[in-house]
């Protein structure tokens, strides 16, 4: 028996490797995917999701993510927005391409907008998948616009 199964036996815990707030996304993407499935694709039903979504968020993480919301959209009109683990996303093709993660769903230091691998932004063998965001000035947002476009290209 290794140690880790030692401890977790003697505490009298099942340990399974995620944390509360992991288990609750998992939950609310399974419950994503059921209604996504009840109701089609309806680009106006994903958007409306992703509204509720950031209009619970923290007062800083909801300012970046109204934001971000309305640059993904001027940059990329053809992205379907969706929830993704609860989570403002926007898919191609059915795909999540990008995503928005709050600072406050698993308390981390800082928000942050993550790509996935079905966005072009391949640079060699090794290039950035997710950027930190602590505000969003006039800079940041011009970069977020154009690798929001090059990833949905």
């Amino acid at each position: 028996m290794s140690e880790t199964q030692k401890t977790a036996t003697a505490s009298g815990k099942a340990f399974d490797g995620f944390s509360d707030d992991e288990r609750a996304a998992m939950k609310e993407h399974a419950r994503e995917l059921k209604a996504a499935a009840r109701r089609g694709k309806a680009k106006a039903d994903g958007e409306r999701d992703v509204l509720a979504k950031i209009t619970e968020m923290a007062d800083a993480d909801r300012a970046i993510a109204e934001r971000l919301h309305e640059i993904v959209k001027a940059s990329a009109p053809d992205l379907v927005p969706r929830t993704w683990y609860g989570m403002p996303a926007y898919a191609k093709d059915g795909k999540v391409l990008c995503f928005f993660q709050s600072a406050q769903k698993f308390k981390a230091r800082y928000a942050t907008l993550g790509f996935n691998d079905v966005a072009s932004l391949d640079d060699g063998a090794m290039w950035p998948a997710a950027f930190a965001l602590t505000e969003l000035t006039a800079e940041n947002e011009a970069r977020i616009a154009a690798l929001v476009k090059r990833a949905a290209s």
